[in-house]
């Protein structure tokens, strides 16, 4: 028996190899990992919580009454930078630690942040589904080169982003509340409010943390002061876009596309995005490579072992 009991239900934490498993059980930790094929995760971690000592988690929701379970827990140790939905409040209050792995995946979301834009402007995947429904078509598309790009959140993955595009000789503006004047001098970008960069921009690409400030910051009034060409792309968290207000705008064709890696429901099976061409969606995979699982894994149990050894992680929220 271990010393430590961590859970994980965070699905490609150590897929690609088992050095992550191999760093917590180095340090006397008895790792078991929740699978979807042994039911529905949240029934899981209300079984296994009451004696876990750590949770190296996923997406699933961590409210004050799954916290409350934990009567052991000291550490929600997220797979990822988004930590919306976990009760940081409730674990504060119980003494559990959350702590994040930035920087872990911030190539790999840029990568798809900007296969998103590409995927939009030149009807990569609409072009594709005729081609394989014996359709051939050709609908016109837009050019990326010496376009404007508009970062909205210009941390570690905007900014990833922002170097990419410069390849493509794009103007960028960016929004943010802290103003990286290096950066804005290594690509020419500029720090702008955010309606001159709806207005101004032919490439949206989000990068915010889903905050009450945030929630439908992309609302109808914004597709409307948009350009009729413009792109919209969404590699951050569901809510930051209003989705009925996309959808209308994108029928009604207020605005060219959308790319969303992140939606209000995961899936989104349901939604009437799904019925538009115009409008790509991926199934937040933007940290779905092999280098950034290995980052991140190795770096959500680092994150565990030092709160479980020394009770302070330099990445706790």
């Amino acid at each position: 028996m271990g010393k430590y009991k961590v859970l994980v239900t965070a699905r490609s934490f150590g897929a690609v190899n088992r050095e992550a498993y191999e760093l917590l059980e180095e340090h006397g930790c008895e790792v078991k990992k929740l699978v979807a094929a042994d039911g529905p995760i949240p029934e899981q971690l209300k079984r296994e919580l009451p004696d876990a000592d750590a949770v190296i988690a996923g997406l699933e929701d961590y409210d004050a009454a799954m916290i409350g379970l934990g009567k052991n827990l000291k550490v929600i140790s997220r797979y990822g930078v988004g930590y919306d939905k976990v009760d940081v409040a409730a674990a504060k209050k119980q003494g559990v630690a959350v702590t994040i792995t930035p920087g872990a995946n911030g190539d790999s979301v840029a990568d798809l942040a900007v296969a998103l834009m590409l995927d939009c402007a030149r009807n990569v995947t609409i072009m594709d589904t005729h081609m394989k429904a014996k359709d051939q078509i050709r609908p016109q598309g837009v050019e990326m080169w010496e376009k404007t790009l508009g970062v909205v959140g210009a941390g570690r993955i905007g900014k990833g982003v922002a170097r990419r595009c410069r390849g493509f000789r794009m103007n960028i503006l960016c929004y943010d509340q802290y103003q990286d004047e290096e950066f804005a001098k290594e690509c020419g970008a500029e720090y702008v409010d955010l309606e001159t960069l709806m207005k101004e921009s032919d490439f949206i690409t989000i990068h915010s943390p889903l905050t009450p400030e945030t929630e439908n910051m992309f609302s109808a009034e914004q597709f409307r002061i948009m350009k009729k060409d413009a792109v919209i792309v969404n590699t951050a968290r569901g809510g930051i876009i209003d989705e009925d207000a996309l959808y209308q705008a994108l029928k009604d064709g207020e605005i060219r596309a959308a790319g969303l890696d992140a939606t209000v429901m995961e899936p989104p099976y349901d939604s009437p995005l799904c019925t538009l061409e115009n409008c790509i969606l991926t199934p937040h995979a933007g940290a779905a490579t092999k280098e950034a699982s290995i980052k991140m894994s190795h770096m959500a149990a680092q994150n565990a072992l030092d709160i479980l050894r020394g009770g302070t992680c330099a990445y706790s929220v």
